[in-house]
């Protein structure tokens, strides 16, 4: 019989990294994937990448304005993907961050259209922040429940909750029309500014760096160091498990789903009060499906969350630059945010598994 030949590679596992090694992969990745770009902008529009690229810089931190722009969306993407974290490191497919966000909102903008001409700064503002965190654990803990006492599927559930959430808010629009006839809110409190978080330290958006961070740090230890993340993670490894070890599974998934869509409201609090002040279908924009990507390239680790979230939203930024500035089409620049995306993603594969060509023995082999 004639021995079967050797694969020319074949893949295995790694049981560690050094962080790194992982970084240089990220690192090389990215620069591969600004190579493809280039090409792929050279074949499709001619133009010198280079000149793309500084396009892509201007557009998201070009001026004074854009570099607060930019921070102001990176805060708010970096809150939902920080909620959506202790699901997600639960094995808990939360994909109604969006929904949670815009019900976040909603009751920021009640609040600001009925008790902010009522109510001083220093009793409204933790108002706001604690109401809207009450609404979206209200929104999260009722798919958690069916999920924790009827084993429902939870992806499916938190989906059609933001459609749900969708309607709330286009109902609240109805009554709260400003001008009526226009369809949306407008600008609420736009004379008296009241409900609008002030300016900390003279930057704009202060109070939004201060509670995002603030969060960040505080999800970063909560998942690491306290009983409740140890439960989270045993619970993500293994329900069994977790039972065997004596811990009550219903509790961790309805306690860790309210702290979810509590921080998840928190954004949408900070994106009426602190940036938007306005409520509309729209306000969540997306960043609770693009807070999924943060969470899993940064490997549930919060403080990597930043350089990810801002990453994402510095192409988001500079995509939007190019387009008009070359008279591009806007698809011509997802076009290159989406082939930035697929080799950081597609790079985390060669971060968890090591491939060893012919002939190359395995580390761990005998």
């Amino acid at each position: 019989m004639s021995k079967m030949r050797e694969p020319f590679f074949h893949m295995s596992k790694r049981e560690s990294i050094e962080p790194w090694k992982a970084w240089s992969i990220r690192i090389g990745a990215v620069l591969l994937s600004l190579m493809v770009c280039g090409a792929v902008i050279i074949a499709l529009t001619g133009l010198n990448p280079i000149e793309v690229y500084k396009g892509i810089l201007d557009g998201a931190v070009g001026t004074k304005r854009r570099i607060w722009m930019t921070v102001r969306d990176t805060l708010v993407l970096l809150c939902i993907a920080v909620g959506i974290t202790p699901a997600f490191k639960m094995k808990f497919w939360n994909i109604g961050a969006e929904g949670q966000v815009l019900m976040g909102g909603i009751a920021s903008a009640a609040m600001m259209i009925y008790l902010g001409n009522t109510l001083p700064p220093l009793v409204l503002f933790p108002l706001m922040f604690l109401g809207s965190a009450a609404a979206a654990i209200v929104w999260a803990f009722i798919p958690a429940f069916f999920k924790a006492y009827w084993n429902t599927n939870e992806t499916l559930f938190t989906l059609m909750m933001n459609y749900v959430a969708m309607q709330v808010v286009t109902f609240g629009i109805i009554f709260w029309e400003n001008p009526k006839g226009s369809n949306s809110v407008g600008t609420i409190n736009s004379a008296t500014k009241n409900g609008w978080l002030p300016k900390l330290f003279t930057m704009e958006y202060g109070w939004n760096l201060v509670i995002v961070l603030a969060l960040t740090a505080a999800m970063f230890v909560y998942l690491k160091y306290s009983k409740h993340g140890y439960e989270i993670s045993v619970v993500g490894e293994s329900d069994n498990t977790a039972r065997y070890a004596g811990i009550n599974v219903k509790k961790v998934i309805l306690r860790t789903m309210a702290l979810s869509g509590a921080l998840c409201g928190i954004a949408g609090f900070i994106i009426v009060s602190g940036a938007s002040h306005t409520i509309s279908t729209s306000t969540a924009g997306g960043r609770g499906f693009t807070a999924i990507i943060v969470s899993w390239l940064s490997k549930f680790n919060t403080f990597a969350m930043i350089l990810v979230s801002f990453f994402l939203v510095f192409m988001q930024k500079g995509a939007g630059q190019i387009a008009s500035q070359f008279n591009l089409n806007e698809n011509a620049s997802d076009v290159i945010t989406g082939i930035i995306l697929f080799f950081v993603l597609g790079c985390e594969f060669f971060i968890d598994y090591e491939v060893n060509l012919r002939g190359r023995k395995h580390p761990s082999a005998n």
